[in-house]
């Protein structure tokens, strides 16, 4: 007879289940989060499982990696589709979720969760490692800004050359003429000079890796698409097969409108917003770089321009952040560069 097992899993331990092609229970232990005690734990009972179901968390990647290697047959779901059958349950505890998700795994009502391959989850992290001190020095530098106009003092714009060393020589120049600034501007000075070197290596290794990778660089010839944003869809995609039509690629990051329809009643409302955020601010950001900032028009910047013109810049923006999304994912899967038009038309 075939088994069925769920894991709930959680940072210390893991609630297993065993049920049989009826949905009896044949055997649940709870043991230490380690993936050899789940495989000892299925020799000791001499169960094979079929397949093991377990939710999304902190640990799940590392899990479902984890397993696979070893040989085990698991599936990840999304653990707030799993929350809606086992909120059913009239007690909620770890065994009676393991029991859950074993049933969901023995009537297959799952949608197993993509779990990215190392080398996408490496570049990812490398990705986020520069995101966090970018967001730093931003926060930093406006919070100056703010204060300094409190007493009239007003900073002009920072430009990226020699590390953005005029904001720290304006605000050397703020605290020589008021005293308060003096107390101050050292501790500043001193993060936004480490910060600064910081974010800068890391976007040079990045840049590194985009010109050594024959797919960034492919992905890059979209007028407004760069390095960063190139690398970050290819870490969050993984694989271009994981779309069987190139347009299923907007809503992944949540860039299609919702739907609400009921009876009568039937319309769409603002973008979902579902999905990697970082992503969706990449291309957002690629598409306002795409329609102010490329000076070289094509058939998407044009078309970009009329939406803009009938719809507003920020719908536009949102459309064209959509498209760019589809295109790379199309150049992606045909291994093609993106075609200028020498008579595009504004």
């Amino acid at each position: 007879m075939k088994h069925y097992a769920g894991l709930d899993a959680s940072l210390e331990e893991i609630s297993i289940c065993v049920v049989d092609g009826t949905g009896a229970v044949q055997a649940r232990k709870t043991v230490a989060c380690d993936p050899a005690a789940v495989t000892r734990f299925y020799a000791q009972k001499r169960i094979a499982p079929v397949l093991a179901v377990h939710e999304s968390g902190q640990l799940s990647i590392w899990l479902q990696r984890s397993l696979s290697d070893l040989g085990l047959a698991v599936t990840c779901v999304e653990a707030r589709v799993a929350h809606k059958v086992l909120s059913a349950r009239l007690n909620k505890s770890d065994a009676a979720d393991a029991e859950g998700l074993a049933q969901l795994a023995r009537t297959g009502w799952i949608t197993p969760v993509h779990v990215r391959s190392l080398d996408a989850d490496r570049l990812r992290t490398l990705i986020g490692a520069r995101d966090r001190p970018l967001r730093l020095r931003n926060d930093l530098e406006r919070h100056v800004r703010g204060v300094l106009k409190t007493f009239g003092i007003r900073m002009t714009g920072v430009h990226q050359g020699k590390l953005r060393q005029s904001f720290r020589d304006q605000l050397a120049d703020a605290a020589s003429r008021e005293p308060v600034f003096g107390l101050i501007a050292e501790g500043v000075m001193t993060v936004h000079a480490t910060l600064c070197p910081a974010t800068a290596t890391i976007d040079r290794d990045l840049r590194d890796l985009a010109k050594e990778s024959e797919l960034a660089r492919r992905l890059m010839t979209v007028p407004g698409v760069g390095a960063i944003v190139a690398l970050n869809v290819i870490a969050v995609v993984d694989r271009a097969d994981r779309f069987g039509r190139s347009a299923s690629i907007g809503a992944f990051p949540g860039l299609t409108p919702r739907r609400y329809q009921s009876g009568e009643t039937d319309y769409q409302g603002r973008i979902s917003k579902c999905g990697d955020a970082a992503m969706r601010t990449l291309l957002f950001e690629a598409a306002t770089s795409l329609m102010c900032r490329v000076k070289r028009f094509s058939p998407l910047k044009s078309w970009a321009l009329r939406l803009a013109a009938r719809k507003g810049a920020k719908r536009a923006r949102v459309a064209a952040a959509r498209k760019i999304a589809v295109l790379m994912l199309t150049l992606w899967k045909t291994g093609a560069d993106f075609r200028w038009i020498a008579a595009a038309a504004a």
